[in-house]
């Protein structure tokens, strides 16, 4: 009876502690997605009271140009711009993970950026960078290149969307780093002895040593890069010619700019089965890809 009574009192107090974090899920998250589960059933302008339509709203994305060619600006975002990022991001890391004089304090160096990666602040930056008058145009002539309005032709305008991404690598750079410490310097030591040079060390050793690192950091990038909102919405605002006007912006377009509530949530609602089979895609796939180390050393 007093086990009971302890256990009782643990448990209660475990609830209570736990309980901002509960009521935070269920308040700002659990509701908000039900409520918007219901509203992609129905016809809602934030002005007058939802009225129930059924499936139309997802009817009408199949006759709605606007939704593909933002589907096709998305996926050609993620296609470019989440390998070139892991690649920007693990050639930082293996040369942050020498041993000289100095390191530490070039890796928060490099690191800092992307405390703002993120903001505003930087997306006007880009803006001015790759403008008509901005630096990039006052670089570009002494390779040869004419100066151009690179966020404000359709050609350039996402290449400059995606040249920011790869810019912000700093999380996916620490955590690689990470990953790279955990290697045993014995495997390379080995593989010298045995004649193996650099780039054979690099995709026999390297790589399937970091190819859990790689999901994650895979994952993640996917999954934020088919959210990608600030930049676009800032520097080029989907344009020119809808060539930026990527998922997350048509969303916001519709719902706070055509206030069509309804169709809006019912985007998101195909964006977030978007998402969901990419991520389960790439876990399917990685068991042909991805080695993780077992006990004894065995390698599974």
């Amino acid at each position: 009876m007093i086990r009971a009574k302890s256990y009782n009192s643990a448990a209660l107090a475990g609830y209570l502690f736990i309980s901002p974090w509960l009521i935070g899920f269920f308040f700002l998250t659990a509701w908000p997605m039900i409520q918007s589960l219901f509203y992609s059933f129905t016809d809602f302008s934030l002005l007058e009271p939802a009225r129930w339509i059924g499936i139309d709203n997802y009817r009408q994305m199949a006759g709605d140009r606007f939704f593909y060619n933002s589907l096709k600006v998305t996926f050609t975002y993620v296609l470019f711009s989440v390998p070139a990022k892991l690649a920007v991001a693990l050639l930082v890391a293996m040369l942050l993970n020498r041993k000289i004089r100095g390191i530490s304090f070039y890796r928060t160096l490099i690191y800092l950026p992307s405390l703002i990666g993120g903001s505003i602040a930087v997306a006007i930056l880009w803006r001015n960078i790759f403008g008509i008058d901005g630096f990039i145009n006052h670089i570009v002539p002494l390779l040869g290149i004419a100066p151009k309005n690179w966020i404000g032709m359709p050609e350039t305008s996402l290449a400059t969307l995606i040249l920011l991404r790869c810019w912000q690598f700093g999380s996916a750079m620490i955590i690689f780093l990470a990953g790279l410490k955990q290697i045993p310097g014995e495997l390379y030591e080995a593989s010298s002895v045995d004649g193996a040079g650099r780039i054979r060390q690099f995709f026999n050793i390297t790589l399937p040593m970091l190819s859990p690192v790689i999901l994650f950091n895979l994952v993640m990038g996917v999954i934020q890069a088919f959210q990608m909102f600030t930049s676009a919405f800032i520097i080029t605002n989907g344009g020119p010619l809808n060539s930026t006007e990527v998922y997350a912006l048509y969303l916001y377009q519709k719902a706070f700019t055509g206030f069509h509530m309804g169709y809006a949530s019912a985007l998101a609602w195909v964006l977030l089965i978007i998402i969901a089979a990419a991520t389960t895609i790439n876990f399917v796939a990685s068991k042909y890809w991805v080695f993780y180390e077992a006990e004894g050393g065995e390698r599974k």
